[in-house]
Parts: structure tokens; C-alpha cells; sequence
């Protein structure tokens, strides 16, 4: 895979993806941006939740299963000392539907441990949760 960053002015980039989307970049006006784009951390976290969400649709589908609703809160925890990488990532699933929860577990296993190609990228500790029609899950992922 191969992208094409290109830099604006100041601090604001925009990366032009294989797929042929635009990636808006910036930082804040405290480091000189302009708050033009997202921020590279903050798209960093939005790829582990976009891949491993791409999975867990995907899995579920094959299982012939439909959620109705699916949302995911990711937090991260960086370090203090430069490079300031993440060193903790957790992401809750929130789902909703007829949904098994074993099903729903299986299906977070496998993007977790053997699919999200993101995930697997990264060295932070990438930790999950879930809960099924706003009902807390009781297996630890």
C-alpha cells in the first residue's frame, strides 16, 4: 500500500489514499496548526475501531446475524515522554439486535486476536469490552 501526504501550509497536511479519499491532517493553534483536520493520534485510534469494527460486522454477518445499532468508544493512554506513543487502548462495543452474546464475544475475539490488521500494528496494550441492547457483557475479552 503507498499514500501520497502533501503538506498545506504550517502544520496541515492532507494524505491521498489508494482508495482515492482525501485525509485531512492538522494540529492544534497551540502548536501552530489551525485546526484544519484531525490530529495523527486521533486517526490512529479511529483506524483500531474502524478495522476491528469492519471485522466484527463482517463475522457477524457470516454468522447471519444483523445488528441494528453498533458504536464504539475508544479511549488511549499515552505516555509522557517523547515519542508520547499510546500504551493502552480499550474499546467498548455497543450493540444492538438479536444478538447472541456468544456470537458477539467470538466475533470480538477473532478481530482482537487474529484479524485487525491495525491492532495487531500497534504495541499498546489494546484492551475491549462490550455490552449487547445496553446490557453490560459478562466475559472478559
Amino acid at each position: 500500500m503507498e499514500m501520497n501526504i502533501k503538506w498545506n501550509n504550517k502544520m496541515s497536511f492532507t494524505g491521498f489514499a489508494p482508495s482515492g479519499h482525501e485525509i485531512k491532517m492538522d494540529a492544534s493553534e497551540e502548536v501552530g496548526g489551525e485546526n484544519t483536520g484531525a490530529r495523527p493520534t486521533e486517526l490512529l485510534l479511529s483506524a483500531v475501531a474502524g478495522c476491528t469494527g469492519i471485522d466484527i460486522i463482517s463475522i457477524l454477518t457470516k454468522m447471519r446475524l444483523n445488528p441494528t445499532s453498533f458504536e464504539m468508544d475508544v479511549t488511549g493512554d499515552r505516555a509522557d515522554d517523547h515519542p508520547k506513543k499510546f500504551t493502552k487502548v480499550n474499546i467498548h462495543y455497543a450493540l444492538e439486535g438479536e444478538l447472541p452474546e456468544d456470537k458477539v464475544v467470538r466475533a470480538i475475539e477473532l478481530s482482537k486476536d487474529k484479524y485487525c490488521s491495525v491492532s495487531h500494528s500497534l504495541s499498546a496494550e489494546i484492551t475491549v469490552s462490550y455490552s449487547i441492547n445496553g446490557v453490560q457483557g459478562n466475559t472478559t475479552i
